[in-house]
């Protein structure tokens, strides 16, 4: 039935957005940050004052 098609269309539209959101999601808490106090640490050791 070609009337049914759109319908299909939509459908698998949003199953990919689904998929593509939960793909970012799961991506973004893979990934280990590591604490900012210990970039702070490197920044404090290294001289900012310009020699020329």
């Amino acid at each position: 039935m070609p009337q049914m098609s759109p319908l299909s269309w939509i459908l698998l539209f949003i199953y990919f957005i689904i998929l593509l959101m939960l793909f970012c999601i799961y991506n973004y808490f893979i990934i280990f940050y590591k604490n900012p106090s210990s970039s702070k640490k490197k920044f404090s050791k290294i001289s900012l004052n310009w020699k020329w």
